[in-house]
């Protein structure tokens, strides 16, 4: 058992046991679902939502033309012809400059590990996050990667590990600053939320004076985040659910939708987003910023997390930050418009598709299997499009969000 119902830390104290006695077992576990559990007493229920992969895309705000930018072109910057030898070697390099993060100064060309904390914990029993910061020798943009805002999702962690690590600050143009594992007591427990059960992802930017999640929220966002120009904030799918490698951005925003140019291989997902999202407020405060997405929570997947480092690479590439021999792929699909198709009868689900699948109207996704009647219920597609998104092999009820279907939509006007 990964995690024993009762364990005491040895160097317990009274009063510590004593409120950890408080606690009732399995408190500090996902449930992930009201369908099965222990109802915890009311105090420590927060008003979480469905699910953000699934709201977030069920919510969203129709799609509007952006103006004057070209979605379904995803290609890097077009380099002009040199006609010399001076123009071949390019402009000389603007030397960087000291970038102060979390009270320290890191110098131009240099890489470093910073501690941030929210300061919300026991004082005697306090725990810093580690924020890695890679100052490039010469001056450019600043981007910001986050990690395991669900201490759950493991994938963004590697991918900001390598990401950052892959770095030389002497020929690095700009900065990047990594927390890979931003939800660190839930990362310790393998627990997608807080302590207090809330999603930390539904609080941003936070109130310094709010409850756990807002003061969590606040603090990174006003040391950290508000620091940065671009923000990549690297999710997977939450519990029993895996994604497709993709974007998730509101395309109505020019800015935004310029942004995910720069991301090679990823397929991008119109997704307005939620009050709350980290993305969204780092919009809102002028910071071009998506999601990306790349498999299913509490395992490290190698394809998916190779596919968040190129795309992260190519970013990087793309706005000048680093120089590299970059091929890039072909473009993938922008879906304006997706849906999740919902299990109409409980019991056990079994797929017939895989993610990536490209599937037509009525095919037949997978079914529900009653284990007791022996009774199969399929489930169908309701449009033409591409499994983004799906449930793993499971106990379902009916409601239950299976599969995530994008559609190419054509775009008035084009």
């Amino acid at each position: 058992m990964l995690f024993p119902k009762r364990d005491y830390p040895a160097n317990c104290t009274l009063l510590t046991c004593f409120l950890l006695a408080l606690v009732p077992v399995g408190a500090g576990a996902d449930t992930g679902s009201s369908q099965t559990g222990t109802a915890l007493p009311a105090p420590l229920i927060a008003q979480l939502a469905e699910d953000e992969n699934v709201e977030d895309v069920v919510q969203s705000e129709p799609r509007k033309i952006a103006p004057n930018v070209d979605l379904k072109k995803v290609a890097p910057m077009p380099e002009p012809e040199p006609e010399s030898e001076s123009e071949l070697a390019g402009p000389e390099p603007v030397p960087s400059e000291t970038f102060t993060l979390l009270g320290k100064e890191v110098l131009p060309g240099t890489s470093t590990r910073l501690a941030w904390s929210p300061n919300i914990q026991i004082a005697g029993l306090s725990q810093t996050t580690p924020v890695l910061v890679v100052n490039g020798a010469h001056t450019g943009p600043t981007l910001c990667l986050t990690g395991a805002i669900h201490g759950d999702e493991l994938n963004g962690i590697e991918i900001v590990r390598r990401a950052m690590y892959d770095l030389d600050p002497a020929k690095l143009s700009g900065r990047v600053v990594g927390v890979p594992i931003v939800n660190l007591s839930g990362f310790q427990q393998g627990s997608r939320y807080l302590p207090d059960r809330r999603d930390l992802n539904r609080y941003f930017p936070g109130r310094p004076d709010g409850t756990l999640a807002d003061r969590i929220a606040h603090s990174l966002f006003t040391d950290v985040i508000g620091h940065c120009d671009m923000l990549v904030d690297i999710h997977t799918g939450s519990l029993k659910r895996t994604n497709l490698p993709q974007l998730r951005a509101d395309m109505n925003n020019p800015e935004v939708a310029e942004f995910t140019r720069g991301f090679d291989r990823m397929a991008v997902v119109h997704s307005s987003g939620s009050p709350g999202m980290l993305r969204t407020a780092a919009v809102n405060a002028g910071i071009r910023a998506v999601t990306l997405e790349a498999g299913e929570s509490l395992r490290i997947q190698e394809h998916q997390i190779e596919a968040g480092v190129n795309s992260l690479n190519s970013l990087m590439e793309k706005h000048g930050m680093i120089s590299r021999m970059f091929v890039w792929g072909d473009p993938q699909p922008v879906y304006y418009d997706s849906t999740w198709i919902r299990a109409q009868h409980g019991g056990i689900l079994f797929s017939d598709v895989d993610l990536g699948d490209r599937i037509s109207e009525g095919e037949i996704l997978g079914y529900v299997a009653d284990p007791i009647t022996n009774e199969q219920y399929p489930i169908r597609s309701n449009s033409n499009g591409r499994v983004i998104g799906m449930a793993v092999d499971q106990v379902v009820m009916a409601g239950f969000a299976a599969y995530h279907i994008g559609t190419e939509a054509e775009v008035p006007g084009e």
